[in-house]
């Protein structure tokens, strides 16, 4: 996998990080994307470069406008020739029940977890098809496949980018270039922190029983999800190995989605 370039969208913390860092220690050349402290996003772009010895890249894109999504691929393709491997990882959430959930948050969920995932999708293709040579992983959930109360916008978005997937891998089939969603359960990342103290609210309970009762119950587990298992499997489906995993919407949840 050397010398191949990956975008990682939403890779300066958590799932994105994992896979972007993963990714690195494999001799790709990564770009990074995503919100953060400006010295900390450089700190770990130069870590990434000098640990590696590759090229890193960081582009601040905004992933709910598409003026910012279509600059940051073109600058891409222009730097590299290609993207590579494409992961689809920024998201937010917000937890409310749906008649009180408010329009901004719904067009921002769509935007950033759907929308924009269209939009690198369509501008990466291009470069891939030349190539005869591409990944695309879109990071979906468990929410791709079963809905739980009170996110329906993200819900939504989920099983939106299940069907993106679906689509796109067998437009691409025939040009040595496979799509698949990873769908994971409850992972210990910072989007999943920030949802508690809102579904606390909106199931009226306390914060710890969010994590047993409604996180981890869903999780036969009742473990977390780590990053690094996410990234393991990100990793395969970029490999040559998994040239003929396509269109494959692959929970990887404890065992939710089985009951």
């Amino acid at each position: 996998m050397k010398r191949k370039t990956a975008l990682v969208t939403g890779s300066t913390s958590g799932i994105g990080l994992g896979i972007a860092t993963r990714f690195a220690e494999q001799g790709m050349n990564v770009i990074l994307n995503g919100f953060g402290d400006a010295r900390e996003i450089e700190s770990l772009r130069t870590g990434f470069a000098s640990k590696h010895g590759i090229e890193a890249r960081y582009d601040a894109a905004d992933l709910s406008r598409q003026d910012q999504i279509e600059a940051m691929m073109a600058k891409a393709l222009r730097e590299f020739g290609a993207v590579d491997i494409l992961v689809n990882n920024a998201g937010i959430q917000h937890v409310a029940p749906v008649e009180e959930f408010p329009v901004d948050k719904w067009n921002a969920i769509i935007a950033i977890n759907l929308t924009a995932s269209f939009h690198t999708i369509r501008l990466a293709l291009p470069a891939m098809k030349a190539k005869q040579w591409g990944r695309i992983i879109n990071i979906a959930s468990a929410h791709a496949l079963v809905a739980s109360p009170f996110k329906s916008a993200y819900v939504a978005a989920k099983h939106g980018i299940a069907g993106l997937t679906k689509t796109v891998a067998l437009e691409a089939a025939e040009h040595g270039i496979t799509m698949n969603a990873i769908c994971p359960g409850y992972v210990w990342t910072p989007l999943v922190q920030k949802q508690i103290p809102d579904t606390a609210k909106a199931r009226g309970i306390t914060e710890e029983q969010v994590i047993n009762d409604v996180l981890l119950h869903a999780q036969p587990t009742k473990k977390f999800v780590q990053i690094d298992e996410v990234a393991a499997l990100a990793a395969f489906l970029a490999s040559d190995a998994a040239a003929s995993i396509t269109g494959g919407i692959l929970p990887i949840e404890g065992g939710w989605t089985a009951q």
